[in-house]
């Protein structure tokens, strides 16, 4: 915007022209006879060209205030206007990152998708609704990119159709040790107890539960071992990990015993994160002082640090914002 460099001149142009016709027929009146038929006195032609002048510059240095004032304006808008571009480069930033994230995202989905069609057909297998079970297959089928899958699931559903009851039962078994691998306890019982239902004099229906539990000890083991070696290694970031997963296992007695050690946990955690919002802060790295206060008003709320920080974190979105 050149509003102010380029009309300089014109501001100047127009009144001078308008002064130099003023002057003019001021003379005219004092030096000609043009206006004696009129029989007025010339100086009242005079005085009235003198007030004509001088309304003529209020109102010029009225124009003046106001391509002032446009200039002033035309300043603010292309200060705007290089705002905006800063907010629309982060913008576009964020949409390429988002669109990186939406692309991970699609692919965990679709992988949890496909498992959870595997197991809402494998269920009404065993429910022996068959027409079900196809109906859902022919809708996988048709769907992009799960042709595979419904190729694969009606084979599986072939195979328990045609299968005896012995058979059958040994293919749920299968599937309740895969979910038992995957520590997916709730599931697993679900499927143990619709089994036993079914079969309730077997034996190895029946084991399911002992099994169920011994596999959950298993796991709660594995992650006490890991839990102590993290601690050991002052690994915070992997004993946080294995503390979320292992509180489901706990006892309120065995929670008490880990209380301290999860509490020093804890503690350096927050202690660590702190230092890393310190020297972000101390270097000016705006980004990424506000991506660490953010993960510790996630993390810990409650801290002192974090109500420091939310009452700060509007200026610091600001300054990430104007470093981009």
């Amino acid at each position: 915007m050149d509003l102010g460099k380029s009309s300089s001149f014109g501001r100047f142009k127009y009144p001078l022209i308008l002064y130099v016709v003023i002057i003019a027929i001021v003379l005219l009146v004092m030096f000609t006879d043009v206006f004696k038929a009129w029989a007025i006195p010339p100086i009242v032609w005079v005085l009235a060209a003198i007030m004509f002048v001088i309304a003529l510059i209020s109102i010029f240095m009225t124009l003046m205030k106001i391509l002032d004032t446009l200039d002033n304006s035309d300043a603010k808008l292309e200060k705007v206007a290089d705002e905006l571009d800063k907010i629309r480069l982060t913008i576009n930033q964020v949409n390429q990152g988002t669109r990186l994230s939406e692309t991970a995202k699609t692919i965990a989905f679709r992988d949890s998708d496909m498992q959870t069609l595997r197991e809402v057909v494998f269920d009404k297998l065993q429910q022996k609704d068959f027409d079900a079970a196809y109906e859902i297959i022919d809708e996988i089928a048709h769907r992009t990119g799960y042709k595979r899958l419904a190729e694969q699931l009606h084979v599986q559903a072939d195979k328990y159709r045609d299968s005896t009851d012995v058979e059958r039962m040994s293919q749920s078994i299968a599937n309740i040790e895969k979910i038992l691998d995957e520590h997916r306890w709730a599931k697993a019982s679900s499927q143990i107890e619709r089994l036993i239902n079914e079969y309730p004099l077997n034996e190895k229906t029946l084991g399911l539960r002992q099994r169920l539990s011994e596999k959950k000890e298993e796991r709660k083991k594995i992650l006490l071992n890991s839990w102590d070696d993290a601690v050991k290694r002052q690994a915070t970031d992997r004993s946080l990990e294995i503390l979320r997963e292992l509180d489901q296992y706990l006892t309120p007695n065995e929670g008490l015993a880990l209380q301290e050690a999860a509490r020093d946990v804890f503690r350096s955690k927050l202690h660590n994160l702190g230092v890393q919002f310190s020297l972000a802060i101390s270097g000016k790295q705006w980004a990424r002082a506000l991506e660490t206060g953010q993960e510790i008003i996630r993390d810990f709320p409650n801290s002192r640090m974090a109500e420091e920080i939310r009452e700060k974190i509007g200026i610091l979105k600001s300054h990430a914002l104007q470093k981009t």
